[in-house]
C-alpha cells in the first residue's frame, strides 16, 4: 500500500538550523511509516533582510494552507520571527511538554512529567505600559479573553484525554478575581463536556511549590500568558535543561479545533558549533514527534519521541550531553532505533 504523505512546512532558519533539517529528514526518510512533503521557507537572516514582508507572508500561506509547520532556530535581528508568526498566524495556545529527560543532568531528582497548556495572548504582554503622575507610577493594562480561555481549555482537555492525563488549572482567583475568576469560569464550563477527565484548581503559588515537593500530581496544567511562562521555565529548570524541548503554538477555528499548528525547538541558533557536525537533533526530534501526534501518526510519534529518549537514556548521544556521537551518528541511531519499535508494535 501506498505511504500516507503529509505536507509540512519547513521554516529554515540559521546556525546549526541546516544540520538539524538534515537529520530531521533523514530519520523521516529511514524510519517513518508515511511520507513527508516537506515545503522549505527560508526564514534565516539574510533571506529576512533580502525579502522583507514577503518571506513571512510565503510562510504564513503555507502554513495555512498545509496546517502544519515544523521551525528550525532563528537568530533575532530587528525582529523576533517566533514573534512575527504567532501575530500573523493568530496562535493563541502553547504546548510545552516538560519531562525528565534521561542523560541530562539536574539538581532535581523526582521525575517530572507535565504538559503546560498557556494562553499565548493577553495578560500584561500585550500591552506595553505607560508611566503616569509625571513618570512616578507605572501602569499596565491586564487582558483575559473569553474566547481564548475557551480554546485553550478546550485544547487542554482534548489533550489529557487522548493522553488519559489530569487537568489542573492554576491562577490567581482569589486576588485577580476579574480576569483569573473569568478564566476558571470559562475552564469550569469547559470541563463539564470532559467527565471523564479529572479536573481541580490550584491557586498558582501554591501550583509551583506542590510541583517542587510532588512533580508527579500534575500532568496537564493550563494557565494563562505570565504564568505559563513562569512555568514552563520553572519545570524545565527542575529536569536540567531550558534548551532541550519542544513546543507547539496552535491557532483554532470557530469550533475550537486547531486549525493550524508550528512545532519548534527550545534552544537557540549555537552560531559556534554551526556546520561542525556536533548540533543536537532531541529538541527538533520531540518537536517533530509533536507534528506527527497532531496529524494522526501516534504509533510514528511515539516510536521518534522514545526512540530519542532512549538513546540519551543510554548514553548515545551528542557531546553536549556526555555522549561522543555526531549529529548524523545520532540521527541514524534514532532512525533504527524508532524503526525497530514500529516493527515491533
Amino acid at each position: 500500500m501506498p505511504k500516507t504523505t503529509h505536507p509540512v512546512v519547513e521554516l529554515l532558519g540559521d546556525g546549526i538550523a541546516a544540520e538539524l533539517s538534515e537529520a530531521v529528514h533523514l530519520l523521516a526518510d529511514l524510519a517513518l511509516p508515511c511520507a513527508i512533503e516537506w515545503r522549505p521557507v527560508d526564514l534565516s537572516v539574510a533571506n529576512r533582510e533580502r525579502r522583507g514582508r514577503a518571506v513571512y507572508d510565503e510562510a504564513v500561506w503555507g502554513i495555512e494552507e498545509t496546517g502544519v509547520a515544523l521551525k528550525h532556530p532563528t537568530a533575532t535581528v530587528k525582529e523576533s520571527p517566533n514573534q512575527v508568526l504567532r501575530k500573523l498566524l493568530n496562535l493563541q495556545v502553547i504546548h510545552r511538554p516538560v519531562q525528565t529527560i534521561p542523560g541530562i543532568p539536574t539538581n532535581f531528582k523526582a521525575e517530572v512529567d507535565l504538559d503546560v497548556v498557556r494562553i499565548a495572548t493577553g495578560g500584561t504582554y500585550d500591552d506595553p505600559g505607560q508611566l503616569v503622575g509625571g513618570g512616578e507610577t507605572a501602569v499596565s493594562l491586564r487582558i483575559v479573553e473569553r474566547e481564548a480561555c475557551r480554546q485553550a481549555a478546550i485544547f487542554a482537555f482534548d489533550l489529557a484525554r487522548k493522553l488519559r492525563k489530569s487537568v489542573t488549572t492554576s491562577s490567581k482567583h482569589t486576588i485577580q478575581k476579574v480576569t483569573d475568576g473569568l478564566f476558571e469560569a470559562v475552564a469550569k464550563e469547559v470541563a463539564k463536556g470532559y467527565p471523564d477527565v479529572p479536573h481541580r484548581v490550584e491557586l498558582f503559588d501554591a501550583l509551583l511549590a506542590k510541583i517542587v515537593l510532588k512533580p508527579r500530581d500534575f500532568q496537564v496544567c493550563l494557565v494563562l500568558n505570565e504564568y505559563g511562562d513562569f512555568l514552563s521555565d520553572m519545570a524545565c529548570g527542575l529536569v536540567g535543561s531550558l534548551g532541550i524541548g519542544a513546543s507547539g503554538n496552535y491557532s483554532f477555528d470557530a469550533a475550537g479545533k486547531v486549525r493550524t499548528g508550528l512545532y519548534d525547538a527550545a534552544h537557540g541558533t549555537a552560531p559556534d558549533i554551526a556546520g561542525q557536525g556536533k548540533a543536537n537533533p532531541t529538541a527538533i526530534f520531540l518537536a517533530f514527534s509533536l507534528l506527527l501526534f497532531h496529524r494522526g501518526e501516534t504509533r510514528a510519534a511515539e516510536a521518534v519521541r522514545h526512540a530519542t529518549l532512549d538513546l540519551l537514556r543510554e548514553g548515545s548521544c551528542t557531546p553536549d550531553v556526555g555522549g561522543r556521537l555526531s549529529t548524523l551518528e545520532f540521527t541514524r541511531a534514532v532512525a533504527a532505533r524508532a524503526q525497530a519499535r514500529l516493527a515491533g508494535s
